[in-house]
């Protein structure tokens, strides 16, 4: 066998129809469209149209909601935290905030505060404070029991509901 002699099997591609190429073609004159109507011509584009009834993906019920002022935290764990303090990042004397977090590099960004998770691994840094918006209760408990501190910081809504 050789390169010249390579082909495909027998009706491996089909030609593709051209349309309005005369009425000896099959698909002359309309071009497969039909007689008259808005989808005869040119430039239509109708998609979820349906005569005027109301769309399906109107008819659907909507689910669930977004918040449009939604607050985002960001969430830290404990073993990268402890990460940084061995490290040398992160000061465990003074207080640790949103602030201290992004300049030690364990976080991208504050956003809108930062909320302690208990990670998988342990931590033993002690006496160190937090200064946080939220932390949860595995996390406090962990913080708690090496002598710490989380000092929740009282945000705008918490103030408010009061």
């Amino acid at each position: 066998m050789r390169l010249n002699e390579i082909k495909d099997n027998a009706g491996a591609n089909k030609d593709r129809i051209r349309v309005g190429r005369g009425i000896g073609s099959g698909k002359g004159k309309t071009g497969g469209r039909g007689v008259k109507g808005q989808k005869s011509r040119s430039g239509v584009a109708i998609k979820g149209y349906e005569g005027g009834q109301m769309p399906l993906h109107m008819r659907m019920p909507k689910r669930g909601f977004n918040v449009p002022n939604a607050k985002h935290y960001v969430g830290v764990r404990l073993d990268r935290i402890q990460a940084a303090i061995d490290a040398g990042k992160l000061d465990a004397k003074g207080v640790i905030d949103a602030e201290a977090l992004v300049a030690a590099g364990v976080i991208n960004r504050k956003r809108d505060g930062v909320r302690l998770i208990n990670g998988q691994g342990a931590f033993t840094s002690k006496k160190v404070t937090f200064k946080v918006i939220h932390a949860s209760a595995g996390a406090a408990a962990a913080i708690e029991a090496q002598g710490g501190k989380v000092d929740l910081i009282e945000t705008e809504a918490a103030a408010s509901a009061e």
